[in-house]
């Protein structure tokens, strides 16, 4: 039996938020997506969760409360949540940040693509490579 896909996003955008979401089911639809609204949520949230835990975390930079730095360096401390692979989903392409958050811990920075399509084929390749 395959093991279902968990994802985690933190956004404040809850039109980003739907869009991530309505982009899992299209290619997974019995994957589970966990939503948080800003940082501290996102943290909160995490270190309450049961198993099982995310496959992955997405995180927006620029949200209120704590931003996606500052959500990373705090998932970062928990060894438990170490491991999952954290992704800064942003709408930046600054090449500092980018540096910045990889350097921080971040498995991977990608850019809000602009259409449905490139944002399913992103996500379609994570499923995959978790499944593999």
């Amino acid at each position: 039996m395959n093991k279902n896909s968990v994802f985690f996003i933190a956004d404040d955008d809850p039109d980003d938020q739907e869009i991530f979401v309505k982009a899992l089911r299209e290619i997974d639809e019995f994957c589970m997506c966990i939503i948080a609204s800003d940082g501290r949520e996102a943290v909160e949230k995490l270190l309450s969760l049961q198993p099982p835990l995310p496959d992955f975390i997405f995180l927006d930079l620029n949200m209120p409360r704590m931003d996606g730095r500052q959500t990373l360096r705090e998932i970062k401390k928990h060894t438990h949540l170490q491991p999952i692979p954290v992704i800064i989903y942003s709408t930046s392409a600054d090449k500092k940040e980018m540096q910045e958050t990889m350097e921080m811990g971040a498995a991977l920075f990608l850019q809000k693509p602009n259409r449905f399509d490139d944002l399913c084929k992103f996500l379609e390749q994570i499923i995959k490579q978790q499944k593999d």
